[in-house]
């Protein structure tokens, strides 16, 4: 891959980071809305919910406009427009508001996140590393959201929130940058026609298996602070490693997914990823004592193994619709996960927030059931594009 080519995907993948801060920022904020305003676990998983909900109704509409008209626009104004809403997040004490900020910001991340695949998907070309990369991104983002929250929260209180709109200031220059350079080089890739036949009811297996491991990554994202303090008794900072644990350890897991899949195929690593979230999950609920963490890293690398894996299937499965594969795989299934939340909290309430999580053991059970018999999808081929003619000299 030339230099000029490298430069849109790095742009991409930065940007990518900055964004989903703002997915790990909402489940990082739950702790602090839970002791300075005195939120229920119920109330404080409806905060998940708010920044969920909208981000699963529109994500799919945006991939649908995405496969018709090119909007790389989109990419730096989403970026800015999840960073505000979280930013405004912990103005005010009114939960009405705050539900309304987180909303916002998930609107802005549902905006972003298909047409980026789509760019990314183009830049990378066929293999799987490349996806890897731009998925990389995002949960580098993802794991700086707690250490970000907490070291701005943690100092000023909520009341701090509008310093956490630095990265979509940030991302919103990368995502403008990546933009002009796939214009300036080789980014006619939106021009081309795929060719193939979509492949819906492998989608929508492949979608239901990823709604399980959505489930099961929210549930532990909003909980998992607040339940490592009580079976560690580390307080605060034992809570904040544990989140960055389950959000770290993607940044090493889609980067290892790839290069796994393009040796033994990405439906062979999914399904296999699916069955150490079983053993993994089950020991992070069970197993007392600090060595929770080594249970959180586990189910952090097989919940995020397979996460580029999906969208590219996704893609592959419905090669004429890559925008729609894109908002449903990298969105709404993610999101989807957002409305678990409440009963969760509700659960943990009634019962104990131990009870309430052991359901999330089962799910990745059910989502490699889904995935049998899937088989790996052909890559989707590009209808050659004509040549740009040379300007006629005068």
């Amino acid at each position: 891959m030339s230099t000029n080519r490298n430069r849109p995907l790095t742009l991409l993948s930065l940007g990518h980071a900055c964004v989903d801060v703002y997915q790990g920022a909402v489940a990082a904020l739950v702790p602090f809305f839970v002791s300075e305003r005195a939120y229920t676990y119920a109330a404080a998983s409806g905060i998940v919910l708010a920044a969920s909900l909208l981000s699963s109704v529109v994500q799919p509409l945006f991939g649908a406009l995405t496969d018709r008209w090119p909007m790389p626009w989109l990419l730096p104004l989403s970026a800015l427009t999840g960073g505000a809403g979280v930013a405004l997040c912990g103005v005010g004490g009114s939960y009405a508001l705050t539900l309304a900020a987180v909303a916002v910001s998930g609107i802005g991340v549902a905006a972003y996140h298909p047409e980026a695949a789509r760019a990314a998907r183009a830049a990378s070309g066929s293999g799987n590393t490349g996806m890897g990369w731009f998925s990389l991104g995002g949960n580098v983002g993802f794991a700086a959201a707690p250490l970000l929250v907490a070291a701005v929260v943690a100092t000023g209180g909520l009341r701090a929130s509008p310093l956490l709109v630095v990265p979509a200031l940030v991302g919103a220059a990368l995502c403008a940058a990546a933009v002009r350079s796939s214009r300036d080089g080789a980014g006619t890739a939106r021009k081309a026609k795929s060719s193939g036949t979509d492949d819906w009811p492998s989608f929508l297996r492949l979608t239901g298996a990823i709604v399980c491991r959505s489930i099961v990554f929210v549930g532990l994202s909003a909980f998992i602070s607040l339940y490592v303090r009580q079976r560690t008794g580390g307080g605060e900072a034992a809570g904040t490693a544990a989140l960055f644990v389950l959000y770290g350890g993607g940044a090493l897991g889609t980067v290892v997914g790839g290069r796994l899949a393009d040796r033994y195929g990405r439906v062979a690593v999914v399904r296999r990823s699916y069955v150490v979230t079983v053993l993994a999950v089950a020991g992070v609920v069970l197993v007392p004592g600090p060595s929770v963490f080594l249970f959180v890293a586990l189910a952090s690398a097989g919940l995020y193994v397979p996460f580029a894996l999906h969208v590219t299937l996704g893609q592959d499965y419905l090669p004429r619709r890559v925008g729609t594969a894109s908002g449903v795989t990298l969105g709404l299934t993610v999101s989807v996960g957002g409305l678990a939340t409440p009963g969760i909290g509700a659960l943990a309430d009634a019962t104990s927030l131990q009870t309430a999580l052991l359901p999330l053991i089962a799910l990745p059970a059910l989502g490699r059931l889904l995935l049998s018999g899937l088989r790996e999808p052909a890559a989707p081929t590009q209808a050659p594009v004509a040549p740009r003619r040379p300007a006629t000299q005068v």
